[in-house]
Order: C-alpha cells, then structure tokens, then sequence
C-alpha cells in the first residue's frame, strides 16, 4: 500500500490526501488541533497531534512511502514564519525514519526575485525579497543538505487558485479598487492541477526525477487583463486599481515581476493540466457555483 505522511493538510494538502484516499491508500496527516484531527478520523484520515515548530511534540513518526510537507503559515500561532517553514522542516526530517522513501517539499515561485518580465526556469538565479520567499528558500537549501535530501524533491509553486480561492474576488464584486498595480505578470496553477502534479512526482520512478520543479500553468497574464476577465464572468464593472500600502504583502509581491516556466515539468513527466489558464480555471469555478445554487 502506497502510504502518504503529510504536513499541512490545508487547500492544496487536503486535496492531495483526497487523491490518495480515492485510491484506497493510507493517509496520515499531522495537525495542530485535536478537534481537526477528530474530523480527519471521520474522514477516513490517520490524524497526528502534534506542532511541527515544536519538535518533542511530533514524538516517532511512522514511515510512509511518500512524505508532504506543504505546510502554510498561521500568523494567528504566535510562531516566526523561519520557525514554522525551516525549523519546522528540520525538526520533521530529523525524527522520520532513515527508510522514508520519498520526501516532496512544497516551495514558491516567490524564491525567483526578477522583476524585469523574463522568463525563469529552475535554473534561475534566487534572490527572494519577501520574507515568506526567503524562508522557503531557506528550507529547500536546509533539505538537499540533510541525510534524507537525496530522496527529496521541491515543488515551487505559482498562485494557487481554486474553489473558494479566486484572488481579489471581494473587491471586483463589490466594485472597489484593487491594491495591486495592474502592469506585472501572475504566475498561476488550479489547485486541483498542483494536487495531481504531487501524485505524478510521488509516483514517478526516481531516477527520472529532477531535484526541483516549477508547478504553474505556464501561462502567465498581467494583472489586469486576470482582473478584467475576472469582471466579466462575474458580470462586474471592469476594475479598478489603487496604490497599495507599501508594508502590505501586496505590495511586496509587485516587487517582483516575471513569467514562470513550466517546461521541465512537461517533458520530463508528461505532466498536462486540467486547467491550462486562468480563464479556463475561472470559467470552471463560476460554472460550478451556478450549477449548485
């Protein structure tokens, strides 16, 4: 039985739990809260207690044949978000068995600091200037350098978008301007594409493997054509921008502006995407909303 250990069971996690559970494989997750985990067992779910930034309270962990760490940042915990991405990392590696087979870590496209437009592919220069890219960067290096990192593969992924996720939705509803400046490019993937890119990696025989690969659609849009798309299959006004606070994380990510690559990805594991843009991606969503009033 193909077993799957995850860490942060959230948006992309949950659905990549899904995908095992589907195919009648074990699944147990880590969590932070014993009434999730309740629910998890419901579920079909193996729940874990336990803190990744706390490392006593992981205790032993079991050995699965393939290893998520997708963990996302909580700012309502009180921890650093070093603390959570890398010592949490850390403190994971160091307590899973020397026989763990597979190890897939969940980066950001945010590691690639251009802000000239260009394409990037994995063999970019990284030079993140949010903090959130910083510490992503941090633990991808803190893996390859661990026991364990040549059984390790990194996913960067672009702006995961979904069900219930649709970037500035709100504020194109509601007729407001949007604090992000409308030149730049968005990197994309759904979300139920990087779930299904996560399997392909787990299934894939090792030697096939590169160490990183970029998970997005390949298709990059400027901002405000995403946005002006976006009013149209929500039949709003077209938008609006303003001027974002320059401490916001919105603002941060302007900082950087490029058009992220796919391509290793594609040929080396055949990957294809459900959703190939954004706009087949909203199309989809919306469609699904109006279905089930």
């Amino acid at each position: 039985m193909a077993s799957l250990l995850l860490f942060g069971c959230g948006y992309l996690g949950r659905r990549v739990a899904d995908i095992w559970l589907t195919n009648k494989q074990q699944v147990v997750a880590v969590t932070r809260f014993a009434e999730r985990a309740a629910v998890w067992k419901q579920e079909g779910i193996e729940p874990r207690v336990g803190d990744v930034a706390d490392a006593e309270s992981l205790g032993a962990l079991p050995l699965s044949d393939t290893v998520l760490f997708a963990v996302g940042f909580d700012r309502r915990a009180g921890a650093t978000i070093e603390s959570v991405f890398v010592t949490g990392l850390r403190n994971v590696l160091d307590r899973l068995p020397k026989k763990t087979q597979r190890i897939i870590y969940i980066s950001s496209t945010g590691v690639y600091g251009q802000n000239d437009g260009q394409w990037v592919d994995e063999n970019a220069i990284c030079q993140p200037t949010r903090p959130g890219a910083k510490a992503c960067l941090a633990a991808e290096r803190l893996l390859f350098q661990h026991p364990l990192g040549r059984r390790a593969i990194v996913l960067r992924a672009a702006g995961l978008y979904g069900p219930r996720r649709i970037p500035r939705r709100r504020e194109i509803e509601n007729g407001e301007a949007i604090p992000v400046p409308a030149a730049g490019f968005l990197n994309l993937v759904h979300v139920d594409d990087a779930a299904r890119v996560v399997r392909t990696v787990a299934c894939a025989d090792r030697q096939q493997l590169s160490k990183i690969y970029n998970v997005s659609d390949g298709a990059p849009v400027q901002r405000a054509d995403y946005f002006r798309e976006l009013a149209r299959l929500l039949q709003s006004p077209p938008p609006t921008f303003a001027t974002p606070d320059p401490s916001s994380h919105a603002a941060q990510r302007a900082t950087t502006d490029k058009r992220v690559s796919n391509l290793r990805l594609r040929e080396e594991l055949g990957a294809s995407f459900q959703f190939p843009d954004y706009r087949h991606g909203l199309a989809d969503i919306l469609s699904a909303e109006r279905a089930a009033r």
